[in-house]
């Protein structure tokens, strides 16, 4: 019979960092619900409000199986709260505007509205395309904002 030569020793496995000790998911998979989360955007042309309920759902139910996945899920989440409020925003802008100055501004401000409005679609579409591919992709001020200075593994 023949010993094992790690027989006895006490040298102790590396451990993995960047894996929630509840189980991680495959890499394919955690690309295919980072790029759904980012692509939750699209259920607002059709709910009005529904792409921030599907990025928070993603986030419940992968934060503690993925950090990746719950990174863009709630960069997702944050990035399409930030334009609701910059909307109700503009809306209240236009509205004062349009009334103190007898309806001239909305004729650059409704129309700036349109354009602005495809604004985030495009760029989640973008970011969902960059993850798929396999890159992090991180939005200007939300990522930071979202894991404060650190980076994902």
């Amino acid at each position: 019979m023949q010993q094992d030569p790690n027989y006895g020793n006490q040298r102790e496995e590396p451990r993995l960092t960047g894996i929630p000790v509840g189980g991680g998911i495959g890499p394919q998979d955690e690309r295919t619900w980072s790029m759904l989360a980012h692509l939750s955007v699209l259920l607002n042309l059709i709910t009005g409000i529904g792409g921030p309920i599907a990025a928070l759902v993603i986030w419940l139910v992968y934060k503690d199986r993925s950090h990746r996945v719950a990174f863009h899920a709630l960069q997702s989440l944050w990035y399409q709260v930030a334009w609701i409020v910059f909307f109700v925003l503009y809306a209240i802008v236009t509205f004062v505007l349009t009334f103190v100055t007898f309806g001239i501004a909305a004729f650059v401000l409704v129309p700036l509205a349109f354009i602005l409005g495809i604004v985030p679609f495009v760029h989640q579409c973008y970011a969902a395309y960059k993850v798929n591919q396999g890159v992090d992709y991180r939005y200007p001020i939300i990522a930071d904002m979202v894991d404060r200075g650190q980076r994902i593994a």
